[in-house]
């Protein structure tokens, strides 16, 4: 059948937060092979609003969609420990999912979400929209051609300038959030050094964090080290003293090196390094890296459920839940984690 004769994908979303109202309210609305039948949130005023402003039929519960046999597939945007249960009902009850990171809490919960999707035979996808930056993709593609030599550091950082908060949310709440900055940030960012570079195994984990005023940390420090020798350094915070955010990534190897954004290539060539960067395409519309990335994710999940493309099922997310403990532990410990 055709793309165009196909039905439109019968979704349901649940939670209305930021990452919703930005990206998935807006993006799934306007695609005409995804019907949104209905979304759900805990603040249900502010459901009703958003589905008015985006002609959302309904305004149901968490159970009603993830019991609805009508919705063929789930976008879950509710906080984080709600992600496990939530993705897991849902593939039970035969439907697909795209779940915001982290896919759980640890790596036995991933374990489980997978098994899940593996038992239902259905998809499962997680928000890890970095990787569908254009500029990512072409530093990835560097690295795995070989262009910049054998790997040695990869160094990233995601640090958020400090805001004053009229009262804590569930970010701030240990037993919802899983961590603070860590896992909040840290998460994203870690995942992004691996990927860049093939996703190594990692045998050694140490971090240092920050306490806030809040029962979690506001900053976060950690030192990985791969099977392969690869050195990575990650920085997250959410509490900069700075004008604006800051987000960075370069991968070092012994031919060359990139950094991002905005992206930069150097490659030795005739012994001495050249800028060889790539132009790239700018998001249309008006979009920015952060929009672009979730249209591009959201399109590679919806192609996938179409069975237009083969997407293996996240089983990297295990390590990387396990890297994240291990840095905990290491904090909480004063000492280097092993991972072999």
């Amino acid at each position: 059948m055709p793309q165009t004769e196909r039905p439109p994908l019968k979704v349901g979303l649940l939670g209305v937060g930021a990452v919703s109202q930005l990206v998935y309210l807006p993006i799934l609305s306007e695609r005409v092979d995804v019907d949104l039948m209905a979304v759900a949130d805990t603040d249900r005023p502010k459901a009703e609003t958003l589905a008015g402003r985006f002609e959302v039929p309904r305004v149901l519960t968490d159970e009603e969609i993830l019991s609805d046999d009508d919705v063929e597939a789930v976008m879950i945007c509710t906080p984080t420990y709600l992600h496990e249960a939530s993705a897991v009902s849902a593939l039970e009850g035969g439907k697909h999912v795209l779940v915001e990171q982290p896919v759980a809490l640890n790596s036995d919960g991933v374990r489980r979400v997978l098994d899940a999707a593996s038992a239902a035979g259905r998809h499962i996808a997680v928000g890890m929209n970095h990787r569908f930056r254009p500029d990512v993709g072409a530093l990835s593609a560097f690295v795995t051609g070989g262009e910049l030599g054998d790997i040695y550091a990869v160094r990233t950082s995601s640090l958020s300038r400090k805001t004053p908060s009229a009262r804590p949310t569930w970010r701030q709440r240990p037993e919802e959030a899983g961590g603070g900055a860590l896992m909040d940030l840290g998460v994203q960012i870690v995942d992004l050094s691996l990927w860049l570079v093939g996703y190594p195994k990692i045998t050694r984990v140490s971090a240092v964090l920050q306490q806030g005023d809040d029962e979690v940390e506001e900053a976060a420090s950690l030192f990985a080290t791969s099977d392969s020798g690869v050195a990575f350094s990650v920085e997250v915070s959410w509490s900069l003293f700075a004008e604006q955010d800051r987000h960075y990534a370069r991968v070092m190897g012994t031919e060359g090196s990139g950094l991002l954004p905005p992206l930069e290539v150097h490659k030795q060539l005739g012994g001495r390094p050249i800028n060889v960067t790539p132009r790239q395409p700018r998001p249309r519309g008006g979009e920015n890296r952060f929009t672009n990335s979730y249209r591009r994710l959201l399109d590679q999940f919806l192609r996938t459920v179409a069975d237009e493309t083969d997407q293996p099922p996240p089983t990297e997310q295990i390590m990387l839940m396990d890297v994240i403990a291990a840095a905990y532990r290491s904090a909480r410990e004063g000492r280097e984690i092993s991972l072999e």
